[in-house]
């Protein structure tokens, strides 16, 4: 592998956090318009089936508290998709989106988060302590079954003994 191919990942890894970082989202209202008029809006009647097929997820089936929304935005969607299941279920899950690296600590200096999850009631993972994560281009790493999405990253949280929440945002 040479230099350029080496570094591709990482340069789109942190295109795809400086995009989420920088979407047309706010935290006092539903709506948010950009400088051109355009708005960003969470589509209505858009949940966890929606983020899961985009993303191409599948909510386990002992998953609890499945909760899920679509902000439409002018340039990219974005979806999220959350629920409860044991730790070696959320660690599956996070292998399936064949990143590089397997869940990790999170780097603690990271700039402060948009706030996407707080729309389905949530804390925002990066904000909780213990939080792992893996991101991926599923374009980079050729997995066909996601070539729609850009960016997909996972966030892992174990909240006891037995249940861990999974958030997963994409675009």
């Amino acid at each position: 592998m040479n230099n350029g191919s080496a570094l591709r990942p990482r340069l789109l890894a942190a295109l795809g956090a400086a995009l989420l970082l920088t979407s047309c989202s706010s935290a006092g209202g539903d709506d948010h318009r950009t400088t051109d008029g355009r708005a960003s809006h969470w589509g209505k009647g858009m949940g966890a089936p929606e983020a899961s097929a985009f993303m191409k997820v599948a909510v386990p089936e002992s998953a609890t508290e499945v909760k899920g929304a679509v902000q439409i935005n002018p340039q990219e969607d974005i979806y999220l998709l959350s629920f409860v299941t044991d730790e070696r279920t959320a660690v599956r899950v996070a292998e399936d989106l064949r990143p590089e690296k397997p869940l990790r600590a999170r780097n603690q200096d990271l700039p402060s988060p948009t706030e996407l999850f707080g729309h389905l009631g949530l804390p925002e993972p990066q904000s909780e302590k213990g939080v792992r994560w893996a991101g991926v281009c599923p374009p980079c790493v050729g997995d066909s079954r996601r070539s729609k999405v850009q960016w997909i990253e996972i966030h892992v949280l174990e909240l006891d003994v037995d249940t861990t929440r999974v958030y997963v945002q994409a675009f």
